[in-house]
């Protein structure tokens, strides 16, 4: 008899995806739907555009003085972004 190798089945489906190349807008999507999570509900109030180009995610603030505390925050989330998707998505965030 032979041994079968048990494998998860989110394994198998990022497995799919990764060979259709499809893995990567998954993780991007993930992770701008995640921001309003991450960021809080006050923030997400005055959040309009939110959109990853070139491992950047660009995010349009319309309150002044919560764009400038968000730009000072950048490097806490992104590390809380790529780790709520579980993946190295982005490099930066950019408040705009």
């Amino acid at each position: 008899m032979r041994k079968r190798k048990e494998r998860i089945a989110s394994d198998i489906v990022m497995q799919v995806l990764r060979m259709q190349g499809l893995e990567t807008p998954l993780l991007q999507r993930r992770l701008v739907n995640a921001w309003d999570e991450v960021a809080g509900e006050t923030v997400a109030r005055y959040t309009r555009e939110k959109f990853i180009k070139n491992q950047t995610l660009m995010v349009k603030i319309d309150h002044p003085a919560l764009k400038a505390d968000l730009n000072m925050m950048r490097t806490s989330l992104k590390n809380k972004l790529n780790i709520a998707v579980g993946a190295q998505v982005i490099s930066d965030v950019k408040i705009y």
